[in-house]
């Protein structure tokens, strides 16, 4: 069973920053699709960003973001084992939400497994 543990939310002030990190408990880490997803009250879960493990190797990585945080989120995979992190700088009242970490094969269209969430507060 693959689990996810996230850590690194909080609460910041408009214009800060956080990092969150994701580690999985998987044997090969680069099969896997990282995404970050998140939800705010009363709102449903929506897609952040992703990056595709398996390209890292050739490209430096495959990411995709959601429009609203390109240019100030940016999804990494970190010299840790099983760790991918979510840089978020110049954060928005907007971006407040519980953020999840999810995971899915590379060969699977739906994110398979999630982590317990972590909250991010951004106070204006």
């Amino acid at each position: 069973q693959v689990q996810l543990v996230e850590s690194g939310g909080g609460l910041v002030q408009a214009g800060g920053s956080l990092r969150l990190s994701c580690t999985a408990s998987v044997r090969t880490f680069s099969s896997y699709v990282m995404g970050w997803f998140r939800q705010a009250p009363g709102k449903e879960r929506e897609f952040v960003a992703a990056i595709t493990l398996a390209a890292i190797t050739w490209s430096g990585g495959s990411t995709d973001y959601k429009d609203s945080v390109k240019g100030r989120f940016t999804i990494f995979r970190g010299n840790a084992k099983n760790t991918v992190y979510l840089q978020m700088n110049s954060l928005k009242p907007e971006d407040t939400a519980v953020y999840y970490c999810a995971a899915r094969m590379s060969t699977m269209s739906q994110y398979e497994y999630w982590g317990q969430g972590t909250q991010v507060t951004v106070s204006s």
